[in-house]
């Protein structure tokens, strides 16, 4: 039986919404980047450096999991170090002026959509008075705050911390420590929930949180094991999560 939280850190992506995939070279994306640098830089070479430029990106967040102490790049820097790099100098600059803005397309997602059940889940939080927050890593928090507000989620979080914003990455411990300071709960009374054993159940025992949930998704599966690293409990979607709550509570 797990002790009763007193608050929630919650992931965005497989936990709060699914994330579907997205064509790393999204159509939108590819003419916003050619009506930006206009003949500098063509159409076809656009889309190409986007796909490779996320599948190196992919690849560094991978790797920088492994630090002791992560952190986000700024969005100019991901821009110029896996996009542009080649580019000519002014179709660089022009893309780093509106980086930030680049950056927000290139994480929006038209398919996110709430959860089963995580709905109903942090209704329930929110009634026995427990404060949520939002803890995740992402190129771009903006997109991710804007799609929990236009789901009517946003004001049942105290908090939202986003690695591009507050600068740690998960399993970077930092993260949510600001986040459970934000909502003044010390780290041992909250729940981390996430959907990755190497990003999120790793922060929640390098924090020390009171547990990790581990709620799965597609990226849950494709993740190779890690020894001797195991969450509290293991749940499908937020029906899974309700259940667990009410468990706790004694019912």
């Amino acid at each position: 039986m797990l002790r009763t939280p007193r608050a929630l850190l919650l992931d965005f992506g497989g936990v709060l919404a699914d994330a579907p995939p997205q064509p790393p070279a999204a159509p939108a994306l590819v003419r916003r980047l050619s009506e930006l640098v206009g003949a500098a830089v063509p159409g076809e070479r656009i889309a190409r450096d986007l796909g490779e430029g996320h599948r190196a990106y992919a690849r560094w967040r991978d790797d920088v999991g492994s630090a002791d102490d992560p952190v986000e790049l700024p969005h100019g820097q991901v821009w110029a170090d896996f996009v542009t790099r080649s580019w000519p100098q002014e179709a660089r600059d022009a893309v780093e002026r509106e980086a930030t803005a680049l950056a927000y397309a290139w994480t929006w997602r038209e398919q996110w959509a709430v959860r089963p059940g995580v709905r109903e889940a942090l209704h329930h939080a929110a009634t026995a008075g427990l404060p949520m927050a939002v803890v995740s890593n992402t190129l771009c928090g903006a997109a991710h705050r804007d799609f929990l507000a236009s789901a009517g989620l946003s004001g049942l979080f105290s908090a939202e911390f986003y690695s591009d914003e507050a600068g740690p990455r998960k399993p970077n411990p930092r993260l949510a420590h600001l986040a459970a300071r934000a909502i003044a709960v010390p780290i041992e009374d909250c729940w981390f929930v996430g959907d990755s054993v190497h990003r999120d159940v790793v922060c929640a025992r390098r924090a020390g949180t009171g547990a990790a949930i581990l709620m799965r998704s597609p990226r849950t599966d494709r993740e190779a094991a890690l020894p001797g690293v195991e969450p509290d409990a293991r749940i499908e979607d937020g029906h899974g999560l309700l259940a667990l709550l009410r468990r706790s509570a004694g019912g």
